[in-house]
């Protein structure tokens, strides 16, 4: 047998006579007819091409695999040279393939073993000189073969069109109706190359895959999208006992179950792989011989096609393998994985414990953690409630299997820390103003970096004013006030309006009416004169001087308030002592606020700051002073006539709701309420059944479950400017920014640390601003608190307000309008 006949394009033109090659051109004609066709022919359809084709590596992305071909490499067997085999040797050299040309069967063999070609292009045409089906079936005889596409080109049909079958019997992928033009060739080949050739790449790199399978000393199982068994590795035959072929085809509900196992395990799994979450614990499996073993098993949904489950992986790891360091978790769902690898996204708000590296930890270590954890808290001699979680967790320990006990070392660690509800936030070097709103409002601030002393520069005395304390009552009020307030019962009330024709008196009046509604004077056992005695000394304890924290945010917090004491469920859960409280602990809980944040205080060292260690600063200020202005005069004591035990339970009420204000414990607020109520109230709805009022009673109306409404009914009421319509949202966002403007420009001026930097009057986006401060502190906390006291049109006004900030973001505006048209 002769050598191939071959020219290989990317070494120019070399051409290799062999003795089968009796109907080739001579080297010289071969030449000289490649040369021509080099400078091209139009009239033939071959464009001139470019000299200089040199061989190159191609990426091709597989999933998390990065796989480099090379040059790929094209055998083209013709009996004799035409415009066929010249157009598929210059589409060739187009694409930069590497081209070689056989003229017989036995040649065409003999540089495939050789080779090993990508594409073979096999002419059809003329079966007097070759039999293109048998040559095809020769190839695919040998075994490296199943990864080459072999092109049949066949005759243009006369009449009809010829069935491929025998084509494919044969071992055809494709065929390849004579098409002379260059281009033609071309598209062809590289539809090959993205299509057929580049599956056959990837179905190469499976054989590694399956190759690291095999050697894997984990146990591991595929199976279909309907749980039917189609892989083993010998780990798992050796772990199990079972041989492939006693698996392979069956259903896993098929496979013998072990006992020992819990009765609603498999219907858990199910449920969560189903739904294409990936599920991890610990399960029993049943060997061959009957025996039960206990091992870790991570199952792994594979989205495929469609967006749907188109495989399971399981991987088993029996528990006594203690050699390695990478335990499962127990139960855990977790994400599905994908035909392509996915990136995983976490929501920037919110801070998250990734169970499984809690199972990372060596035996040896975890088991002198727990010693010493079982010592410590034997060694405690009061048992608060936290110590017998403690306890039960220690004992659970000594009975568990490792990851469990590692995983539970975790929960004893997290538990021993004081934040047990607040995320542990990162800084988000893209947001700055999240940043600095977290920065600002979340953080007690950095201790005094100078000597300045921050004294407030507005003294308020605290006594009442000859001017405001006029006898008022409801039915003195002046007419146009009254009109103002018809409405106040509406969540769209306007404040601002009132604010404007009380002249800056608001409270004093919509406080009247809101109190006389619920009835607080005959709660109080007070007189009316003495409530407005009351109003217009708190009033008038509010610096209107403030662009924001005076009196009318007073008033607009006092009227959020109300609204949600009508609600339904927060009637159900509260009594008339908690009415109260809530109403009062609006009414005062920013009464003498400097218009400066904690952080402020703290960084400049001021009075208050130092009297409440840096604690709360503010929020404690409030209710100390409150109740001192209160409780200074008679004539403006709304406590007087109480009972003592009652007032002490609602002092105790008014200072916890008003301490709730303050924003670093905003989600522990948020977070308990959630998981204390809202979600026991969902499961019970979603369960029904008989006695779910009482359950339903049970929950809203515990002592520990009322206070935490209270808590997250002003925390909404405080920060509902979000949630108000568009015009009082737009007010609201400019006072607020305005006297953050205030506090920078006061840093600067002080030399004190700035606290929230994006807040500078001369550079900040006010769209920015709100947008991060509704998707940080405010749609969590509404979503919770509509999902208890269904609030349909806050949460309306909540995506149109979110909606109208984020439209003068996309236009590049910082301002709290768009420009006039």
């Amino acid at each position: 047998m002769g050598c191939a006949s071959s020219i290989n394009i990317s070494d120019r033109v070399v051409y290799h006579r062999g003795k089968d090659s009796e109907d080739s051109h001579s080297p010289q004609q071969t030449n000289a007819t490649l040369q021509s066709q080099h400078q091209g022919n139009p009239a033939l359809g071959i464009p001139a091409k470019p000299s200089d084709n040199k061989a190159s590596i191609t990426e091709v992305e597989f999933g998390p695999m990065r796989l480099y071909k090379e040059q790929l490499q094209v055998l083209l067997v013709f009996a004799k040279d035409d415009s066929q085999s010249n157009a598929f040797c210059w589409a060739c050299e187009k694409a930069s393939f590497r081209c070689s040309i056989a003229r017989t069967p036995e040649s065409a063999l003999e540089s495939f073993l050789e080779k090993h070609h990508d594409i073979i292009i096999i002419d059809h045409r003329q079966t007097k000189h070759s039999d293109a089906e048998a040559l095809c079936r020769s190839i695919r005889a040998v075994g490296s073969s199943e990864n080459t596409v072999i092109v049949a080109v066949v005759k243009r049909p006369d009449r009809e069109e010829a069935s491929v079958m025998p084509l494919i019997a044969a071992g055809f992928n494709r065929r390849y109706v004579e098409n002379g033009n260059t281009m033609s060739c071309y598209n062809e080949l590289i539809q090959l190359e993205r299509g057929e050739v580049l599956a056959q790449v990837k179905l190469r790199a499976c054989n590694a895959l399956f190759t690291a399978l095999e050697q894997s000393q984990d146990a591991v199982e595929i199976s279909s999208e309907d749980q039917v068994i189609q892989y083993v590795n010998p780990a798992y035959e050796t772990s199990t006992g079972y041989q492939r072929g006693d698996l392979i085809g069956k259903e896993f509900i098929e496979m013998p179950k072990s006992e020992k196992n819990k009765p609603d395990l498999l219907e858990t799994i199910n449920t969560c792989i189903m739904k294409g979450k990936e599920w991890q614990g610990v399960y029993y499996a049943k060997k061959k011989n009957g025996d039960s073993v206990q091992q870790n098993v991570k199952i792994t949904p594979v989205i495929g096609q469609g967006g749907k489950i188109r495989h399971y992986v399981s991987i088993y790891r029996s528990l006594n393998d203690n050699n390695k360091t990478d335990k499962f978790s127990e139960g855990v769902p977790a994400e599905p994985h994908t035909d392509v690898q996915l990136s995983r996204h976490r929501d920037r708000r919110k801070g998250s414990l990734d169970v499984r590296s809690t199972t990372s930890r060596g035996s040896d270590g975890s088991s002198q953690r727990r010693n010493s954890s079982m010592a410590r808290i034997h060694s405690m001699t009061i048992e608060a409630p936290i110590t017998k979680v403690i306890n039960i967790i220690n004992a659970a320990q000594e009975s568990s299997p490792m990851p469990v006990s590692d995983a539970l070392e975790r929960v004893l660690e997290i538990l021993r820390t004081t934040e047990l509800y607040s995320p542990q936030l990162a800084p988000k070097e893209e947001d700055p103003h999240t940043n600095d709103l977290v920065g600002g409002l979340m953080l007690d601030g950095l201790r005094r970096l100078s000597g300045n002393e921050y004294i407030l520069a507005t003294k308020h005395p605290h006594h009442i004013p000859s001017h405001l304390i006029t006898p008022l009552s409801l039915n003195d009020i002046p007419l146009r006030v009254a009109q103002t307030m018809e409405n106040e019962e509406s969540w769209d009330f306007d404040i601002i309006s009132l604010e404007t024709v009380t002249l800056k008196r608001p409270l004093v009046f919509l406080g009247l009416k809101i109190f006389s509604r619920f009835g607080v004077c005959e709660f109080l056992n007070c007189p009316e004169a003495t409530l407005r005695a009351w109003l217009s000394v708190i009033e008038a304890n509010y610096h209107s001087s403030n662009s924001y924290h005076n009196s009318s945010h007073a008033a607009d917090v006092l009227h959020a308030t109300a609204y949600f004491l009508c609600k339904e469920r927060v009637k159900q859960s509260l009594d008339p002592i908690d009415v109260v409280a809530a109403l009062i602990a609006a009414t005062v809980h920013d009464v003498d606020h400097p218009g400066r944040t904690n952080s402020f205080l703290c960084n400049a060292g001021s009075e208050l700051a130092i009297l409440y260690n840096d604690t709360a600063v503010l929020e404690s200020h409030h209710t100390a002073l409150a109740f001192q202005l209160s409780t200074r005069d008679d004539k403006s004591n709304i406590f007087k006539n109480m009972d003592r035990n009652e007032y002490r339970s609602l002092r105790q009420a008014i200072i916890d709701m008003v301490l709730a204000t303050e924003m670093t414990k905003h989600f522990e607020h948020v977070n308990k309420f959630v998981n204390s109520i809202n979600k026991p109230l969902a499961a019970l709805e979603e369960n029904g059944g008989g006695g779910e009022e009482d359950c339903a009673g049970s929950i809203l109306t515990s002592p520990e479950n009322r206070i935490l409404i209270k808590r997250m009914l002003i925390k909404c009421a405080d920060i509902s400017n979000p949630c108000r319509p568009l015009e009082l949202c737009i007010e609201w966002a400019g006072r607020i920014s305005e006297e953050y403007f205030a506090q920078t420009d006061e840093e600067k001026q002080q030399g004190l640390p700035v606290v929230m930097p994006v807040f500078d009057r001369n550079t900040c986006s006010i769209p920015k601003s709100q947008i991060s401060f509704i998707d940080y502190f405010i749609t969590d906390m509404f979503d919770a608190w509509d999902a208890f006291a269904d609030l349909p049109n806050l949460m309306q006004h909540l995506d149109s307000n979110f909606k109208y900030w984020k439209s003068l973001d996309e236009q590049k505006l910082c301002t709290l309008r768009p420009p006039p048209e």
